[in-house]
């Protein structure tokens, strides 16, 4: 008998149950086995070797650059090799990766939390090998330490980065994904569902939703997704999914009831997760505070104001006035490109709404012939924009020079000069024009929070081919989860869209 067979009849089902637990009903046969994924066994393995190779080659490497050779070179006043040494350390340094759960299937492929754990245990060996080394006087060469200590944070990071590279690939390709059964009111699991598919590279794939019997929901598919009913034996919707694990929308069950799905899915080995019903709140907003064995999420309030606003704004006096060092050489060609090859001026001028809805004037190098503010009506029926954005792939009004600036954002450089006029941010919202902020909601105005970037989310999320919701979505969630660490990575992202030239045009 199969799992088809069991599921086909809801008695046999309840039958087969009530005699069976989890593990004895796929040692019948009646249940698929699971236990911890086989891509996330494989994944793990080869981070475990992956770690070793990188732990030895590091302490080896930081030997020879010390001594000149992995053999031969004693610790002073005793006949121990530093080879036997440096084969402590490695042992110490994976035993202290393991003891930190770095490779805990938790913190895997999402995060910061992974690299936390990984530079922790390096820190800690070697703060446990400089305290011995100290303490019964071994003299162990500080010039071997300081080199294998850096280099083993690096490569080790590195290592992580790269397995996180290949295991975002294989899941955007359709693998190393978990199925998942998404359960819920109609609403609720058809926007997880949309939430999850647009993210594959979060690993979750919906393979089926389950709604409340009577939800008004046809069963056939939600959104082209399987869709199941029930009245509380949500564990048949599984077993008839074949998902490995549930997703449980906010307010769908009391406590009482997660508690007991979770014990019957606890047996049949299958993951439970709960989305809060929140969205667009980062990591390090969310706090759970156990309250009388009630978890309650705790979320941190936005904030725009004091030590956080002085940071971002010594931030962005240092680093504009930094780039405009190194890319004068780029603006005064493109200077002279322009004025070469166009009539008009260099700089294009025009009015977008700044920080509180103050406006400013926005400096960028003019890419367009000079009348394009009036051939714009000509135009407006040939818009490939969002709708409230008007862009066009291939805008008769761009010069030639133009079309190459616009393609690796060269244009946007002398938005520097707004940024030292404290104008604008490096990272931040896309600057509005006045008839779009005219048509904002109360929601859509928290973007000028904070000041307009030369870059931001929209940029390093597909720039152009971005739609209007997606655009405001991902400017919102910047404003109320910026960090200095955030940028950074906005920063990076953006130098690689840049480079490639995608979503601009």
């Amino acid at each position: 008998m199969g799992l088809s067979d069991l599921t086909a009849s809801p008695g046999l089902y309840h039958s087969a149950t009530k005699f069976l637990d989890g593990t004895s009903a796929v040692a019948a046969g009646l249940l698929p086995a699971r236990g911890l994924r086989s891509h996330q066994r494989r994944y793990v393995r080869w981070l475990t070797f992956s770690d070793a190779v990188v732990v030895a080659a590091v302490v080896a490497l930081a030997q020879t650059l010390r001594f000149g050779s992995v053999t031969g070179e004693s610790l002073a006043y005793t006949n121990v090799d530093y080879a036997f040494v440096s084969a402590v350390i490695v042992v110490a340094w994976l035993v202290a990766l393991a003891s930190q759960r770095s490779r805990a299937a938790q913190v895997l492929d999402h995060g910061l939390e992974e690299y936390r754990r990984v530079w922790t245990a390096t820190l800690s060996v070697f703060a446990v090998v400089a305290v011995i080394s100290a303490m019964f006087q071994l003299e162990i060469a500080r010039g071997f330490l300081a080199l294998a200590l850096p280099l083993g944070l690096a490569a080790l990071t590195l290592n992580r980065m790269l397995g996180r590279r290949y295991v975002a690939a294989r899941r955007r390709a359709g693998q190393f994904v978990s199925s998942v059964l998404a359960v819920g009111h109609p609403g609720s699991v058809r926007a997880l569902a949309r939430e999850l598919s647009c993210h594959p590279q979060g690993g979750y794939r919906v393979v089926g939703v389950c709604v409340p019997e009577g939800a008004g929901v046809g069963l056939a598919a939600v959104d082209g997704i399987p869709a199941y009913q029930h009245r509380g034996d949500i564990v048949h919707a599984v077993l008839r999914s074949g998902a490995d694990t549930v997703a449980l929308t906010s307010g769908h069950l009391d406590p009482n009831e997660i508690r007991d799905l979770s014990w019957q899915l606890e047996k049949l080995d299958i993951d439970l997760v709960v989305s809060p019903g929140i969205v667009d709140v980062s990591g390090p907003r969310l706090m759970m505070r156990p309250v009388g064995g009630l978890p309650l999420i705790h979320v941190d309030k936005p904030q725009y104001e004091g030590a956080k606003r002085f940071h971002k704004r010594a931030f962005d006096l240092c680093l504009a006035t930094a780039a405009l060092t190194v890319a004068a050489p780029v603006m005064l060609a493109a200077a002279l490109a322009i004025k070469l090859t166009s009539h008009g001026p260099v700089f294009y001028k025009a009015e977008r709404i700044g920080l509180d809805g103050t406006p400013f004037t926005m400096i960028k190098f003019r890419s367009m012939v000079v009348d394009a503010d009036q051939r714009l009506a000509q135009l407006a029926g040939r818009n490939d924009g969002n709708g409230v954005l008007f862009k066009l792939r291939h805008d008769p009004r761009v010069t030639p020079v133009g079309r190459w600036l616009r393609r690796y954002s060269i244009d946007e450089l002398p938005q520097l000069i707004n940024v030292l006029r404290r104008e604008m941010s490096i990272v931040g919202p896309r600057p509005p024009l006045r008839n779009e902020v005219d048509c904002y909601d109360q929601q859509v105005r928290r973007r000028m929070l904070v000041p307009p970037g030369i870059t931001g989310l929209w940029q390093v999320s597909g720039r152009s081919d971005l739609s209007w919701e997606d655009s405001v979505r991902l400017d919102l969630s910047y404003v109320e989860n910026w960090s200095m660490v955030g940028d950074l990575v906005i920063i990076a992202s953006t130098a690689k869209a840049v480079v490639l030239g995608s979503g601009a045009y």
